[in-house]
């Protein structure tokens, strides 16, 4: 019988770097859809509550 080693990492640059980069653009972009969602939520009221306006929405989503 043969064992498969399952803890070896992928070659620097290798198909394991360019999954983990794409999980973390897709963590990124998820993040920045909810916080967007969530303030559109807000009314003018609760925003200006808060020191924004609506057009703060995007710069303050993208971080």
């Amino acid at each position: 019988m043969s064992a498969i080693e399952t803890n070896r990492s992928m070659a620097v640059g290798g198909f394991g770097s360019f999954v983990a980069r794409i999980v973390s653009l897709l963590g990124s972009w998820n993040d920045i859809r909810v916080t967007r969602r969530e303030l559109n939520r807000l009314s003018d009221r609760e925003l200006d509550d808060i020191g924004l306006c609506r057009g703060d929405i995007e710069r303050i989503a993208r971080g």
